[in-house]
């Protein structure tokens, strides 16, 4: 069971949220949040799997908190909802740790499913402006890849297998899947992914599967 703590200023938006993911099978909402401040009380108390939360709040936003909860001894996944169809919204929640963004304008199943991947360890970007934000990351006008030298670098000592992992990161599958496309355990993906991150100094997965696009390496399927 998927266990989601709902973060939004607005007490109809949490309703109709709880609602939508209460009548998932495999999802309960375990609690409600106004803001970040409370929001982080509340995973403290409530240890969720999952807070699915809003950017722009009274107090405390969700970029803050979504920082803050994952600095917490277990860490909930962080997925963004919200009607802020912008390029730095995304950067900036990407850039604090958030494995999703979504937008609040999509339908009921895109968000029970990216609330579903998001908490088995996938990344979720559907936004017209996160799609735009990838495609420019990954190149210049003039086709240079705007990757740092040093991080190249990095890219160019990974294996076969290594890449395989990044790239399969960079198309949002969590580690069971993984897995299951590269016939190995969850664990060993699981441990891959650890060593992947620390190789190329990144703090999440998110950040790895930013890398695999602005590498290219989804073009590689």
């Amino acid at each position: 069971m998927i266990r989601v703590l709902v973060t939004d200023d607005e007490p109809l938006v949490r309703f109709g949220l709880r609602m939508l993911l209460d009548a998932a099978e495999d999802i309960v909402v375990v609690g409600e949040a106004a803001d970040g401040a409370e929001a982080l009380a509340r995973a403290r108390e409530l240890a969720p799997d999952l807070v699915l939360t809003d950017l722009r709040m009274p107090g405390m936003d969700g970029i803050t908190a979504t920082k803050q909860l994952l600095a917490l001894p277990n860490p909930p996944a962080v997925l963004v909802l919200t009607t802020f169809d912008t390029e730095e919204g995304v950067t900036t929640a990407l850039e604090a740790g958030a494995a999703g963004y979504l937008l609040k304008d999509a339908p009921p199943e895109q968000v029970v499913g990216a609330v579903r991947l998001v908490a088995s360890g996938g990344t979720v970007l559907a936004s017209a402006s996160a799609a735009r934000l990838l495609e420019a990351s990954r190149t210049r006008s003039d086709g240079a890849q705007r990757i740092p030298a040093e991080q190249r670098r990095r890219l160019e000592s990974l294996g076969p297998q290594q890449r395989d992992i990044l790239r399969l990161l960079g198309s949002g599958m969590p580690n069971a899947q993984i897995a299951q496309r590269m016939y190995l355990t969850e664990g060993t993906v699981k441990a891959y992914v650890s060593r992947l991150l620390t190789t190329l100094k990144l703090e999440n997965r998110t950040q790895a599967a930013i890398l695999a696009h602005q590498a290219g390496l989804l073009d590689e399927q």
